[in-house]
């Protein structure tokens, strides 16, 4: 396999679509330090990833709506001649996932389960059937606004969202915020108050808020409300602590 793999390799760097570059790898099991070239495949092979939160037929008039608000914050200018100061955060599916860190050492690729693994809230190919959603940012304010519309699939109690999609939503959003304040970080823990119960269809807004930093801890605030304000559905507070890869790796 090995060989085959070295051939095709050789004939995509001979038609010129193939490049070659030295990288360390630090996560192996080979020595620290030691050098190896690797192959970068031609682009045409990997074609360029699908943007979920962009408008889509599924989306309903509401959805559209608050859409078109926000990025109208992105585009416009200011007297400064600067843009808006909200920011649309694209959302894509992974193309490339990381297995668990075995106890023995190394980041291993898993063939078979990590072919098929996918940011579940992104996995539905019906598009409006789960979690349809859009991201805005804004640095200024240290704010994060999502705009979900809750699919079918998301019922739980007759006619309405279930908790669990609406935690999941939660923690996404929160989870989003933290890490574009503080860099890569990971759920410590999540408080949430369930007010009023969200229909099946409709489309709320999740409005994510910085409450304070101490050292590695983030603390983030979110309310899900009707898109008017008039209905609160539930009330949140959020801790995350800062990682970097030495705690992704068990160290």
């Amino acid at each position: 396999m090995a060989r085959s793999i070295g051939r095709i390799c050789k004939g995509f760097q001979r038609l010129g679509l193939l490049s070659k570059q030295t990288q360390l790898i630090p996560f192996t099991r080979v020595p620290v330090g030691t050098v190896r070239t690797i192959v970068t495949l031609p682009s045409f092979l990997f074609p360029q990833p699908r943007d979920f939160s962009l408008p889509n037929p599924s989306w309903g008039s509401e959805m559209t709506r608050m859409y078109e608000h926000y990025e109208s914050q992105c585009e416009m200018e200011t007297e400064g001649g600067q843009k808006g100061p909200w920011r649309r955060l694209p959302s894509y599916n992974r193309l490339l996932k990381y297995a668990t860190v075995f106890p023995s050492g190394g980041v291993y690729l898993s063939k078979m389960i990590q072919s098929k693994a996918r940011l579940f809230t992104r996995n539905i190919r019906n598009p409006g059937a789960a979690f349809e959603y859009v991201l805005f940012v804004n640095k200024e304010e240290q704010k994060c606004v999502c705009i979900l519309q809750a699919g079918h699939l998301l019922e739980g109690p007759p006619g309405h969202v279930h908790g669990g999609a609406i935690a999941t939503m939660i923690d996404t959003v929160t989870g989003t915020h933290a890490t574009f304040l503080s860099g890569p970080v990971m759920t410590a823990n999540l408080n949430i108050n369930y007010r009023r119960p969200i229909p099946l269809g409709s489309t709320v807004l999740l409005e994510s808020c910085l409450e304070k930093k101490e050292g590695r801890k983030t603390f983030i605030t979110c309310r899900v409300t009707s898109t008017d304000g008039s209905k609160l559905h539930t009330e949140t507070s959020a801790l995350f602590l800062s990682i970097t890869a030495s705690h992704l790796l068990g160290g």
